[in-house]
């Protein structure tokens, strides 16, 4: 298997030339599409391949499948909905969730992925970063950050899907990871996931302002000024939804012409 190289290392970022992405994203616990609040609480919603099919036809940009359990029990337990998904879908797809080597990357690869997002094996071995990049292409390399806020201005990494405290500052991990060659950074505000309160629009600005690499703003939207004020305030790249999409608070296609109507470009 051949797998890309990240050339330009997303020179675009800054300037905006590049339109925002508007990404689904599904949480999975064993074969069922799940969402909880501030990452606990876990309530079944469905079929993972359904919601994912929907989203699709609505024109999603992505999808992120996260098998949020994975790092807990040690196994990754999604590739097969992976594999069944690359069959009829046929946008970007980012895995995470229980990789902790370029081994279990390249299986999410073969599986359908074009994308991998890394959180608590990348804390455990920051090295794991370097590896990815250097062996696939920084474009696959997604660090996953599960912020929370402990102090103005300051906000501590978690992983294990928000149950395990690091000690490291958000800043200073994502600016280490950028050094290591992650491509893209999926930041989460566990305070806002789930509340469909709006994301921590000062976190995505924050760290989309002090880095080269996009940012994916997860966690929080729960309308259509949301998903436009995370681009047009906080400077985010892309938005990562799942909320506010599972209960049909609005659709893709509404986001996308909301962010038409405040003269944000969108994909087509």
């Amino acid at each position: 298997m051949v797998y890309g190289t990240c050339a330009t290392k997303f020179l675009m970022k800054k300037n905006k030339m590049v339109a925002p992405r508007i990404i689904a994203r599904l949480d999975i616990k064993a074969p069922n599409l799940i969402k909880g609040i501030h990452l606990e609480g876990l309530r079944v919603i469905g079929n993972p391949g359904k919601f994912a099919n929907k989203y699709y036809m609505q024109g999603a940009d992505e999808l992120i499948y996260m098998d949020i359990v994975a790092s807990l029990y040690e196994r990754n337990s999604i590739l097969d909905i992976v594999r069944e998904t690359a069959k009829h879908i046929f946008i970007p797809m980012t895995v995470g969730g229980g990789i902790r080597s370029v081994s279990d990357v390249e299986d999410s690869l073969r599986a359908g992925a074009d994308k991998t997002s890394i959180n608590s094996a990348a804390v455990k071995r920051p090295e794991l970063i370097n590896e990815i990049a250097n062996r696939f292409g920084s474009q696959c390399m997604v660090l996953s950050v599960e912020a929370k806020k402990y102090a103005p201005g300051k906000w501590e990494v978690y992983y294990d899907n928000g149950r395990e405290k690091t000690g490291l500052d958000v800043m200073e991990w994502i600016k280490d990871a950028e050094k290591r060659g992650a491509g893209e950074v999926l930041l989460t505000s566990v305070d806002m996931e789930g509340t469909g309160k709006g994301f921590d629009y000062e976190l995505i600005k924050l760290v989309a302002n002090a880095i080269n690499i996009p940012v994916i703003a997860s966690g929080g939207c729960g309308s259509l000024r949301h998903a436009v004020d995370a681009v047009n305030i906080a400077n985010a790249d892309a938005i990562a939804l799942g909320h506010v999409l599972h209960y049909d608070k609005c659709n893709i296609n509404e986001i996308k012409e909301a962010m038409r109507q405040a003269d944000i470009e969108v994909r087509q």
